[in-house]
């Protein structure tokens, strides 16, 4: 059993009829490695190809086919364990995992279980709400294959199997028990996703069943030991993750409440039902019958392999954030956000680049990231390049443009395109700077509200009243210092 590290804040204890729990979280994360051909063949990893055409010999388990070890998937797997500030072990092993599934030509898979190829390292989690950071220690990371597909709703009488998956590298991601509660295992998730994708050792597209979780789940009261534990098999979305957690939770303590016992499981969650069900009994490692591969040397990694993998991983998501602090003055929060996306923190740099980090990253979160989350659209296919973007911002340090027009101008770029400037132009956006003009509209605004004069004078504040009424009248044309400058003479305000 893991040792015990942290317990939940009381205000995470989840209230039961007879006394508080505590849930305890670990995730086994199934991750597909990027590479172009499986495991231990050639055959494609393309996916959406039609069934069973991308299948060798060694994949459909034809006798006398022997497996090759896939190099770069190696090179993936120490990259993932390098990004996990993980150990990694330079003698690795391959074992059978012996069981018997209709989509598993072998009848075993080839994965590892004494000797694995990544050993322990750490993920440091933002939880949303919390002030401090979490960390998950990764327990070990190995490499196996995947398994196919059953399909049961082609035929009313029969199933059908695609092997299309079948020998497909994966990534399994074993944490420790370090999770105690929903929202930490979804930052979790989301980190880890995260962190692979800035690697491109995996997409981490969860539709596709690129990245699938395996969640354990006891409760225990605060202060006891770790309870009887379920896994619950295969959750393909982070937002099934936290609902899954929860319902397993509620189910356990309402066993254990009612005097009752946790038996240990495997079950699936019905998101439809919102409930757990049972699959199977779980299985101990003894059940699988694990021996080394015959077929397979144990994987040696040559010298200097290691190093030279390290030499050229990119800037990880939680440098990058300390360097996004520094360097550019944003909050964390601010960082947080910007470099949840590779791509997004990539469009951030190129729009502050040559001009003030606040306003950049304030633009690209507010009213970029707003717009597209509006249509349903990523930073990927965002219409608005970072070079429109900037030239948005150079326009309004410039004095070119108010910070309302900028908006509005914003809108046009984001549905019509175009180059900001000449928009400008054409149009007529430019801003007033005209104190002649500006004056008369402050004129006019003063002699219609004479209340607002008197009580301006007496409350300062009021001014913002004023401005906000000038600019409207102006269309956002006019410039705003110019515009508090004239009220503040012509109200005698300070």
């Amino acid at each position: 059993m893991s040792l015990d590290i942290r317990s939940a804040h009381p205000k995470q204890h989840i209230k039961g009829a007879k006394a508080d729990w505590e849930i305890i979280i670990g995730m086994e994360i199934h991750a597909q490695v990027n590479s172009n051909a499986k495991l231990f063949s050639g055959a494609s990893t393309t996916f959406g190809s039609e069934p069973n055409a991308n299948v060798s010999l060694v994949d459909a388990a034809m006798p006398g086919m022997l497996p090759v070890i896939n190099k770069e998937c190696v090179a993936q797997a120490v990259r993932t364990g390098l990004g996990l500030k993980a150990e990694i072990n330079t003698m690795s092993r391959f074992d059978r995992k012996n069981y018997f599934y209709p989509d598993l030509p072998q009848g075993y898979q080839i994965s590892q279980f004494a000797h694995p190829i990544v050993g322990e390292g750490e993920v440091i989690v933002d939880v949303p709400g919390e002030a401090e950071p979490i960390m998950v220690r990764i327990e070990r990371l190995h490499l196996e294959q995947d398994a196919g597909k059953s399909i049961h709703d082609q035929d009313p009488l029969n199933s059908f199997v695609d092997l299309n998956r079948a020998g497909v590298a994966l990534m399994e991601i074993v944490s420790k028990p370090d999770l105690r509660s929903a929202e930490e295992a979804q930052a979790y998730v989301t980190k880890l996703r995260t962190i692979l994708r800035y690697l491109g050792t995996c997409d981490g597209d969860m539709e596709k069943g690129n990245l699938r979780a395996d969640v354990n789940v006891s409760v225990r009261q605060p202060g006891q030991p770790f309870g009887t534990r379920c896994e619950i098999k295969n959750v393909n979305s982070i937002r099934f993750i936290g609902q899954a957690i929860e319902v397993e939770a509620r189910r356990q303590i309402g066993i254990l409440e009612d005097g009752g016992k946790i038996d240990q499981e495997t079950r699936l969650y019905d998101p439809g039902k919102r409930e757990t069900r049972s699959m199977r009994s779980k299985e101990e490692a003894h059940d699988y019958r694990y021996f080394p591969d015959p077929d397979l040397l144990p994987l040696v990694l040559p010298e200097g392999f290691v190093e030279e993998l390290a030499q050229h991983l990119p800037e990880l998501p939680d440098a990058k954030k300390a360097r996004f602090i520094s360097q550019y003055g944003l909050s964390a929060y601010d960082a947080s956000v910007l470099v949840a996306e590779r791509e997004s923190a990539d469009y951030f740099e190129a729009v502050a680049k040559g001009r003030d980090g606040k306003i950049a990253a304030n633009w690209v979160i507010n009213e970029l990231f707003g717009r597209l989350n509006k249509d349903g659209k990523s930073i990927e296919t965002t219409p608005v390049s970072a070079n429109q973007l900037g030239g948005i911002i150079d326009l309004i340090a410039a004095g070119t443009i108010s910070g309302k027009i900028a908006k509005d101008l914003f809108e046009i770029v984001f549905t019509e395109g175009g180059d900001p400037a000449e928009i400008v132009e054409k149009r007529g956006l430019k801003q007033v700077t005209d104190t002649g003009a500006i004056e008369k509209v402050v004129d006019e605004i003063i002699a219609a509200n004479p209340d607002k004069v008197q009580q301006a004078k007496e409350k300062p504040t009021l001014l913002g009243w004023f401005v906000g009424q000038v600019m409207k009248a102006s269309g956002g044309k006019a410039n705003p210092g110019a515009v508090n400058d004239l009220l503040k003479q012509k109200l005698g305000i300070e």
